[in-house]
């Protein structure tokens, strides 16, 4: 039997994600925030023309293969697996200039096989074309190149035909989304960790060095969710940005409140009397059932990491609007009231 698989990730830069003194450079024109990737892909050759088009910064694309038969298995990566590096445009009063990103080798496991599988690992990253100068806390304590992005795909080819996708490590900024071998959306990373890239993303500290970085990922949010954050972030009524640190509530199961809130970064638990049903991510909307059924939350959502949200009233919201994100979750309630 012949198996043939895709894993892609889009890495790209939410506006959200940008805080502090670096925020200043985007909105001076230095750099650009982008717009989130296509919720589908059809293989290589779209991703490269979305590159082209600059929707995201960088996006690592590996194909496979494997043969299962009478003999030993075999397997290998496609030629179309690699990396795809995109650009930096800065926009001045009198000019716009785009520098290209600087790319690393990509870095191909051997691939592992075994009786039932193939197992492919591929890591692609690189830094930005233009410098980015700031004080660090490793020797030699400044530096003036950018710091380093990546993202570690783990594709799995089976016997049985499965052709499994998993981002294994990732540097923690920006946004990484993956796509499984079927073109579609299926997870993303949990935190963009800006500072904490800025500080020890470069030497020794990336694949290139000694170590990779686990990426912590989570299942990605419905198409519904998706067109309802676009009203929350851009609609009339501007969003009030929330914190919550590690290990707060952000509802709690039985207490009144209307309020709606989308999760900008961060991942969260869901919890029905004390036992833990699901977790959510960047792109979840937390709050649509209350907010029709009678104003009582029916799940405690708490933060499993440091969160920010964008909270808004619900009477800001379409009623149908939240009617399809809460339909879409009572078909995923085990048991019932997973979202509040």
């Amino acid at each position: 039997m012949d198996v043939k698989g895709q894993a892609i990730t889009m890495s790209w830069i939410p506006s959200e994600s940008v805080r502090n003194w670096l925020r200043g450079g985007f909105e001076l024109g230095l750099s650009h925030y982008d717009d989130p990737p296509r919720d589908v892909v059809d293989g290589p050759e779209d991703v490269r023309a979305l590159r082209d088009d600059d929707r995201f910064r960088f996006a690592n694309v590996l194909t496979g293969w494997a043969e299962f038969g009478d003999g030993p298995p075999r397997g290998g990566y496609g030629e179309d697996s690699g990396l795809l590096m995109g650009s930096t445009t800065v926009r001045a009063r009198v000019a716009t200039v785009t520098f290209m990103g600087f790319g690393l080798p990509v870095l191909q496991a051997e691939p592992e096989i075994t009786e039932d599988r193939v197992v492919l690992r591929q890591t692609v990253g690189g830094r930005t074309g233009i410098p980015l100068p700031r004080p660090v806390k490793h020797a030699p304590y400044v530096r003036w190149q950018a710091p380093i992005v990546w993202t570690t795909l783990q594709l799995t080819l089976t016997r049985d035909g499965d052709r499994l996708v998993e981002l294994v490590g990732a540097s923690s900024f920006p946004r990484h989304w993956v796509y499984g071998s079927d073109g579609r959306l299926q997870s993303k990373s949990g935190l963009a960790q800006l500072q904490d890239w800025l500080d020890h993303s470069f030497g020794d500290r990336t694949p290139w060095g000694s170590q990779d970085s686990p990426a912590l990922t989570v299942a990605a949010e419905s198409a519904a969710e998706r067109r309802l954050s676009s009203t929350i972030m851009r609609g009339e009524q501007t969003p009030r940005i929330v914190q919550v640190g590690k290990g707060e509530d952000v509802v709690r199961q039985g207490e009144e409140g209307t309020d709606v809130h989308l999760v900008l970064d961060g991942v969260l638990d869901v919890s029905v009397d004390g036992d833990v049903l699901a977790e959510l991510g960047p792109g979840a909307v937390i709050g649509e059932r209350a907010a029709l059924e009678g104003g009582r939350r029916s799940a405690t959502v708490t933060a499993r990491t440091p969160v920010r949200l964008a909270r808004v009233p619900a009477s800001a919201l379409d009623a149908g609007a939240l009617e399809e994100v809460a339909a879409v979750h009572r078909r995923e309630e085990r048991p019932p009231g997973p979202h509040g």
